[in-house]
């Protein structure tokens, strides 16, 4: 999983809206809109990373279509140590946490 986090977060494209995504879900679950909103951004873009995310166990998802909630996984908050050393060495984003 910490291999997994650092290629998803630091290795990869897009990392930093996924780190952003995961900082707002270890608080609470939101669903994509929702997301969308609170980061200023697309909502096809959220839900693409959305889609990483949960096809790589990092979040999962409840419920169906528009009111789908997403929450960090199990997998996930056993490595949120981990997640937070790569929240600390990446350049974040212009999107408040």
């Amino acid at each position: 999983m910490k291999k997994l986090l650092w290629y998803l977060i630091a290795g990869t494209r897009g990392g930093q809206t996924r780190a952003v995504i995961l900082r707002r879900l270890i608080d609470r679950p939101y669903n994509a809109n929702q997301l969308a909103e609170s980061m200023n951004m697309d909502y096809k873009t959220i839900r693409h990373h959305l889609d990483v995310l949960v096809k790589n166990g990092i979040v999962t998802i409840e419920g169906d279509k528009y009111g789908a909630m997403y929450f960090i996984s199990k997998a996930m908050e056993v490595n949120l140590d981990e997640f937070y050393q790569i929240w600390e060495k990446i350049d974040k984003p212009n999107v408040s946490t």
